[in-house]
């Protein structure tokens, strides 16, 4: 079985900067570290090559510093690393970065052999859109699990996995066929140390570097900027309201008199919401 996992260098949250002018991450000077939901994708990626055997292979779309992150990926145990970087993907937006990482994807299965499964964290802390892992699996015409929460089995022989999938108002179990992409949520496993062994292989080996050339992709006006339609209009920390909030007293009172209560008080606050409720009926 061939497992990649796709994951992402991100700025520290805590020290991130915005560029005033192009309204893009600043990445210089920052400290990074790896998606933390991508380790999580990660760890269940190297669960199931070590239950069903295969390969990990992990990638990664970033600048040169961005190979920190995959070693520290072979470390963990993962078996190659590749890292697309190149000029033409600056300042992508999940639409191209998505369309690069397919063309990626594709790449490693010419290369390594097909994958059967496409890792995902669930989205990145410097985003937060969830929109790339659902974005290469629509690229790549592969069956979208996401929000996975558990694999229980993997069936190479039939070309069949199950999962458990969280979902508004409880839990899904889900089969379906292979190849798929699953994004995984975060505190689903716990994330194994690396070993001795694994410490020095990643010492030692080699990261691929690829550009977009060396990735197939031919048609660069749907990489970086040119290829975001997405545009950040202004970025800013939105202020604190002025009006406190109101606080009901609970002790011995029915539910009933506490709703009553709240509701008068919401339309006493926005009398256009009476107004509103009554040309509706009520409803």
């Amino acid at each position: 079985m061939h497992i990649v996992v796709c994951i992402k260098q991100v700025p520290d949250s805590a020290q991130i900067r915005v560029h005033p002018v192009t309204n893009t991450i600043m990445r210089q000077g920052v400290p990074t570290i790896i998606n933390p939901y991508d380790l999580f994708a990660l760890e269940e990626a190297l669960r199931l090559r070590d239950t069903y055997g295969g390969e990990v292979t992990v990638l990664t779309m970033g600048p040169p510093m961005a190979e920190d992150a995959l070693r520290k990926t072979l470390g963990y145990g993962a078996d190659r690393a590749v890292l697309l970087t190149d000029r033409y993907f600056a300042g992508s937006d999940t639409l191209a970065t998505s369309f690069a990482l397919s063309q990626a994807i594709a790449k490693v299965g010419e290369t390594f052999g097909t994958p059967d499964i496409v890792f995902t964290g669930k989205q990145t802390i410097d985003g937060d859109t969830a929109q790339v892992g659902p974005g290469i699996a629509k690229r790549l015409d592969l069956m979208q699990l996401t929000y996975v929460a558990k694999i229980p089995s993997v069936d190479l022989a039939a070309r069949e996995i199950k999962v458990e999938r969280r979902c508004e108002g409880g839990t899904q179990m889900l089969k379906s066929r292979l190849p798929c992409l699953i994004t995984m949520l975060e505190g689903t496993n716990e994330i194994r140390r690396g070993s001795l062994e694994d410490a020095l292989y990643a010492a030692r080996s080699q990261v691929l570097k690829w550009s977009a050339a060396d990735a197939g992709i031919d048609d660069l006006t749907r990489c970086g900027l040119r290829g975001s339609p997405t545009v950040v209009k202004r970025v800013f920390a939105p202020t604190a309201r002025a009006e406190k909030a109101a606080l009901i007293d609970t002790p011995e009172r029915s539910l009933r008199d506490l709703a009553d209560e709240l509701i008068a008080a919401i339309l006493t606050r926005g009398p256009a919401l009476e107004q509103e409720l009554a040309f509706n009926g009520g409803q």
